[in-house]
């Protein structure tokens, strides 16, 4: 077993609508984007940006504890394609290949609910090749954001008629 499917052997994966988060969950996500994003990464932005109540929650949860969350919507919402985001393992979490495993069930996820489309991120720049593991490519379109640099990056699907035959 590689180290990835070791990490998430455990893991329970979960999506839902915002109204369907429970109040614990809502509360979990929260947290872990907080310690990752404003206290880890000592940023201080507006992380409850209006768009929650918009998306599709993602939640990786091993023994009751969230360890892995991002963030998904269908085309039109935060770009003209469909978009993952809010990207975070627990730091405690890491090093395992979790975060792999996450960006694998996003992908699963936006395709299940919305169909095989491209998908669009605002990717932290210093994390270009993890994306690019997993077919993202640079959309050219670097920015800063929160004095993070960032780029645009996109997934294409392969078309089915290719998967079928490999």
């Amino acid at each position: 077993m590689n180290a990835a499917a070791a990490a998430g052997a455990s893991v329970e994966w979960k999506y839902c609508a915002f109204d369907a988060l429970s109040l614990r969950e809502l509360l979990d996500v929260l947290q872990l984007r907080s310690e990752v994003f404003v206290l880890e990464q000592r940023c201080v932005f507006q992380d409850i940006d209006g768009f929650d109540a918009a998306g599709t929650h993602l939640m990786g949860h091993r023994d009751g504890e969230l360890l892995a969350y991002a963030r998904c919507f269908p085309a039109g919402i935060k770009f003209v394609e469909a978009c993952i985001g809010r990207v975070v393992t627990r730091f405690s979490a890491r090093g395992h290949g979790l975060g792999h495993l996450l960006i694998e069930q996003a992908l699963s996820a936006v395709c299940a609910l919305w169909g095989r489309q491209p998908i669009r991120i605002g990717a932290q720049a210093h994390l270009e090749k993890y994306y690019c593991r997993h077919g993202f490519v640079d959309a050219g379109k670097p920015y800063i954001e929160d004095g993070i640099n960032h780029l645009e990056m996109i997934w294409h699907p392969l078309p089915l008629e290719y998967l079928n035959d490999h």
